[in-house]
């Protein structure tokens, strides 16, 4: 996933691979939901022209693009063969409180950085179950890059699949698609697999950015937004927090993930050869812990011509039954149906402990 601004860049990178790189403008809101959608219509378009394959389709970040592969496939992880990301890290879609590793199960991210601590984030994630594996910058070729991605292909069928959401409109699972949510569907048997972050929180000096690669001493202000009117400029350094020297961005950035009570901070500022004094606030994101999920598991048993389903906080939704599935037994939940006669979409809903099944309209 990237702006349309960068695809210049990547197709560039591409041009002699036959690849087709797809980056739709950015939509007006300045959301990224909204821009997940909007890559996922693009997408969804291209392959009904019949442009690319849609089996092999990976979705790419560069940068602070990073986070947004991440994101993106967490949100919509049945459309994407694999996902790469350059550079950058997955910070930022963590602190969303949207990112369940579940829906990595079929698609693994490469992640490719110059920091070699980046390598223990990773082995955390798959630690967690996030299907992910980083790779240096150093001696890292073009062609191993695509090498590694040319290696995944999607399976619009896979015998097993696993996804969690929060939300109905991204709550699509290959051949599984939750329709009816209820919370008081619980299912002890599958937890929750979002992945935790820090505090997220930050200073309130409006919205300035900087790099995670910044070396140090400090960190330097690598852009502010439009219209800024704090105390910042572009290129000031901050060199310490409440009287703490700040080694690099990095350090800056776990710093402020610890820190869980919004308080009062003096921050130093270099701008040139002036050292200033600005008073601040650290400042934490409003989050609703207590979020409900919704998660769905389903495999087809080939030997036993089964489909097994689990779930999670929902009480309906549609199955589609390949050709080579059809005749197959159904559970879900404990409750069954005999077979499913023809492959097509089928509509299941779980009643008053009855479970029925009807076509798909």
């Amino acid at each position: 996933m990237t702006d349309a601004a960068e695809a210049a860049q990547w197709q560039a990178w591409v041009k002699d691979t036959g690849w087709k790189v797809i980056a739709p403008a950015a939509p007006a809101a300045n959301n990224i939901d909204a821009r997940v959608l909007a890559l996922a219509a693009a997408v969804k378009q291209a392959v009904q022209s019949g442009e690319v394959d849609p089996n092999r389709i990976y979705v790419a970040g560069r940068g602070s693009g990073t986070a947004a592969v991440f994101y993106t496939i967490s949100r919509i992880p049945d459309l994407w063969a694999a996902g790469i990301g350059l550079g950058g890290e997955p910070r930022d879609a963590i602190d969303t409180g949207r990112i369940f590793t579940a829906n990595f199960t079929n698609t693994p991210v490469l992640w490719v950085s110059g920091n070699a601590e980046d390598d223990e984030q990773a082995a955390k994630l798959r630690t967690n179950g996030m299907n992910v594996e980083w790779r240096s910058t150093n001696g890292l070729t073009d062609a191993a890059v695509f090498a590694w991605l040319n290696q995944h292909v999607r399976d619009p069928f896979p015998l097993s699949v696993d996804c969690e959401t929060d939300s109905p409109t991204f709550a699509s699972c290959y051949w599984l698609q939750p329709v009816k949510f209820d919370a008081a569907e619980t299912n002890d048997v599958l937890p929750g697999s979002r992945v935790l972050g820090g505090s997220g929180a930050t200073l309130a000096l409006g919205g300035f950015g900087y790099t995670l690669d910044d070396p140090g001493p400090g960190l330097a202000v690598s852009f502010l937004p439009d219209k800024y009117s704090g105390p910042l400029k572009a290129g000031d350094r901050i060199t310490a927090l409440d009287g703490k020297p700040i080694i690099n961005a990095r350090q800056f950035n776990e710093t402020l993930n610890k820190i869980t009570e919004e308080k009062n901070v003096v921050v130093m500022v270099e701008r040139g050869k002036q050292r200033m004094r600005v008073e601040s606030r650290i400042v934490l994101p409003r989050k609703d812990a207590s979020r409900v999920t919704a998660r769905v598991q389903g495999r087809y048993e080939p030997a036993d011509k089964q489909l097994v389903i689990a779930s999670r906080s929902v009480t309906q939704m549609r199955l589609t039954v390949p050709e080579q599935w059809a005749g197959a037994g159904l559970f879900w939940n404990g409750l069954s149906i005999e077979r499913i006669d023809e492959a097509g979409c089928v509509l299941l809903t779980i009643e008053k402990e009855f479970l029925h099944a009807a076509a798909c309209q």
